[in-house]
């Protein structure tokens, strides 16, 4: 039996004979049900008119779908050992870009952000031998496809590696988190936001919502919140969810910058 994509968010669901009656992920406030309807794809229907490409972004091997597909995300791979962590995830692992990966020595964990980047994030880990992917225990009720990978952590933080950090700073979702990595950006340190802290398109500022589609800020307390967690680490660049929207140098200043201004202009 197939499995299920929503159009709209990408998310996964399980085997079935008959598509689901709906999409939690899109009926939530922080997203939306398409225009036309609740539409779910299979698996094999997306492969058909999707492809997954890869290329760099900023230092770090990054993929995404082409054509655009559901948030339009970009997966990024980071360095971990002999192999990469996949933060964030798209909605579809093809045999090539699975071959591309290996390439790189393969995936040794898969980190996601919040619930709208899980994606194909049990196709991703099947593929590397099951490997752990790594959710928030906050954000449990979200995964629409579960599986034996996943490891629901619960905390402020969980140590991947000696350079790996991931960072429950909350936010758009009750689990949201940031990863950093000490060796990034030539060992300056970077933290990888998603739109937890989306990168503006002047590339200068990051702003906070709690839902981009549907244009709901995000109170002042809760952007408090992601600040004091990110403050004690060093860190000169940022990644954000787009191909290019990053912050390239300087980024821990232009972070701060961003917290006050953003206060200022809800206030």
């Amino acid at each position: 039996m197939p499995l299920w994509i929503c159009e709209t968010c990408g998310a996964q669901f399980p085997d079935s004979g008959h598509p689901p009656a709906s999409c939690p992920i899109c009926e939530d406030e922080r997203q939306y049900v398409g225009w036309n309807g609740q539409i779910f794809l299979t698996r094999e229907t997306l492969a058909e008119r999707h492809r997954v490409v890869w290329r760099d972004d900023l230092g770090l091997t990054g993929l995404s779908l082409e054509p655009s597909f559901a948030i339009g995300q970009r997966a990024l791979l980071v360095p971990l050992g002999d192999g990469c962590l996949m933060w964030d995830c798209v909605p579809l692992a093809t045999a090539e870009a699975i071959a591309h990966v290996r390439s790189l020595g393969g995936l040794k964990a898969i980190a996601i952000s919040h619930p709208h980047y899980y994606g194909a994030l049990a196709d991703w880990s099947d593929a590397f031998g099951g490997v752990p992917v790594y959710l928030h225990a906050d954000d449990r009720q979200w995964v629409t496809r579960p599986h034996a990978s996943i490891v629901h952590w619960t905390g402020e933080s969980q140590r991947i590696s000696d350079e790996v950090l991931l960072l429950r700073t909350g936010g758009h979702f009750a689990g949201a988190t940031m990863l950093h990595s000490s060796r990034a950006a030539d060992g300056r340190g970077a933290f990888l936001t998603g739109d937890i802290a989306q990168v503006a398109m002047d590339r200068r500022f990051v702003s906070f919502m709690y839902s981009y589609p549907n244009y709901m800020p995000l109170n002042a307390s809760a952007v408090r919140r992601i600040a004091a967690a990110v403050e004690p680490l060093a860190f000169d660049r940022i990644y954000g969810a787009w191909w290019g929207r990053n912050i390239a140098r300087g980024a821990k200043a232009a972070f701060a910058a961003s917290v006050e201004r953003y206060i200022a202009a809800i206030a």
